[in-house]
């Protein structure tokens, strides 16, 4: 081995340990008055930001919906005071860094990452967006014309997938402050104002409900300097919006939505009173993993659904919401909800597998809840989750938002703890969390297929789902396909959604 490869052997591994060994420090602000600060402090030459306020869409005024996606919206790419839009894209393009923003239901979050060497200068912009913002018009104007195309083209006209799993949330949150889109509605958009933007901004904006997360190799004095800038803001938090308990549907709660396309997608779920803050939420964690684990053909439904009988591409299982799950490979940090949902997806199936589709997802469900996770794939999930953790927080910005998630649930930093979580384990602790959390009835299921009306005729005759295969699989599954085509659905309601008018208001 050359001296030049044992050198940056050597200081890779320096840098690695040095990682490993770096604590997040917890910073809260003098009597609570914020802003709060959580450090990562490493050596990498990058230092990443994420400024996390406890508000979003649910903090939405009544008839203002969307009014925390366009705030959002206009402080990330709508100037400030000194600078426009443009100018800030072209001085964040030779430091090749930028600000994303991602509102959800309780969390508004801020992020980038920048050379150290290039810090001052691209915090100094980044300041000025937050605490000075432009408030210009045509930036609002334009940014609406953006919102509202996202939602009624992006994800309604192009999206069937993203679109089944978002009307499956709003109806499992109907009359709820969980009950509307991120990105808001499309008639409240239409009239909302510049004014109405500022006036959320004054309301929900404050120190008392900042956290300010920071990681990498960033000078000492930073952190503390960037706390006092953030003290610019209002004192005080808004109020945390009440949640009511959501209401559960009778039985099967079918929501057919009527577009015009080629094939059929199913999402169903139901609320579940399990956030990441309570004890049981490890134990679902490996049930999620070995019945539905995001993009892995070890999972049981993808065994079952894709890889025996190859109807689609992908069915998968959440415990948490996950947004944008087809173009990601892992869910992002600074989702955190105080209520969340069990959710099943059936990607694209052909029409004529549609009811076959949904009966062999609910009857693999129920089969979970009466059964368990059989002891040979209880090992070998506790084993792949306990290294899979490791890619949710591969990045240093990754890290820094589950550290920020972690501390936003009152947990320890997360991959240590679900690590011994984890290995504490037992498999009859897991079924009894699953019997005691999961169900397969008194659930909504949502159907995006282009002939409504012969849908809701199969479901409401009861009738027998009978597969359609381009290859027949062995015999054995030719046997419990029998099983599964005379499964009983026992359905409360069903209602045929026109697409045009979701997201609307």
């Amino acid at each position: 081995m050359t001296d030049c490869k044992r050198r940056r052997l050597f200081a890779h591994a320096a840098f690695c340990a040095a990682a490993a060994a770096a604590l997040t420090a917890w910073a809260p602000a003098a009597h609570g008055a914020g802003p709060e600060l959580l450090l990562r402090p490493g050596e990498s030459p990058l230092v990443t930001l994420r400024l996390v306020f406890r508000a979003g869409a649910a903090s939405d005024p009544a008839g203002k919906a969307g009014a925390a996606a366009l705030t959002a919206a206009m402080l990330s790419a709508g100037g400030s005071r000194k600078m426009s839009y443009d100018d800030i894209v072209d001085a964040f393009f030779p430091m090749a860094a930028g600000v994303s923003a991602q509102v959800d239901k309780e969390m508004t979050v801020f992020s980038g990452t920048t050379h150290v060497e290039n810090l001052d200068a691209y915090y100094e912009i980044l300041r000025q967006m937050l605490l000075e913002p432009g408030w210009r018009e045509d930036d609002f104007d334009r940014l609406k014309d953006k919102t509202l195309n996202d939602l009624r083209v992006r994800l309604r006209a192009n999206n069937e997938e993203e679109l089944g799993k978002e009307y499956l949330y709003l109806k499992i949150y109907e009359d709820h402050p969980y009950g509307r889109q991120n990105s808001g509605a499309a008639r409240s958009l239409e009239a909302m104002t510049l004014e109405d933007v500022k006036t959320f901004y004054a309301a929900n904006y404050r120190r008392g409900n900042l956290t300010i997360g920071l990681a990498g190799g960033y000078p000492a004095d930073f952190p503390q300097r960037a706390r006092k800038d953030f003290e610019a803001l209002a004192d005080g938090a808004p109020e945390e919006t009440a949640l009511p308990e959501p209401e559960s549907p009778d039985k099967l709660r079918v929501h057919i939505v009527e577009k015009d396309t080629r094939s059929t997608l199913i999402s169903l779920g139901f609320p579940l009173a399990v956030n990441r803050g309570h004890p049981d939420w490890p134990a679902l964690k490996l049930m999620q993993s070995y019945f539905g684990q995001h993009r892995s053909s070890k999972s049981r439904l993808y065994q079952r659904i894709r890889e025996i009988r190859g109807m689609n591409y992908g069915d998968y299982a959440y415990i948490e919401y996950f947004p944008r799950g087809m173009f990601l490979t892992k869910p992002e940090p600074n989702l955190a909800r105080r209520q969340q949902i069990f959710q099943i997806w059936i990607r694209p199936v052909v029409p004529e597998n549609g009811l076959f589709a949904l009966k062999t997802a609910l009857y693999e469900l129920d089969k979970l809840v009466r059964e368990g996770i059989p002891e040979k794939d209880f090992a070998a999930t506790a084993e792949f989750l306990g290294k899979y953790v490791n890619l949710l927080t591969q990045t240093q910005s990754d890290a820094l938002g589950y550290a920020l998630d972690a501390a936003h649930y009152g947990l320890p930093d997360f991959n240590g703890w679900i690590k011994r979580q984890i290995a504490g384990l037992t498999r009859d602790g897991v079924n009894r969390a699953v019997a005691k959390h999961l169900r397969t009835t008194d659930l909504d299921v949502v159907i995006v297929t282009k002939d409504a009306q012969a849908m809701r005729r199969m479901l409401q005759a009861g009738a027998r789902a009978e597969p359609l295969y381009a290859s027949p699989p062995p015999d054995d599954i030719l046997a419990e396909d029998k099983i599964i085509g005379g499964y009983k659905l026992d359905i409360g309601s069903i209602a045929i959604v026109p697409v045009e008018t979701i997201f609307e208001q």
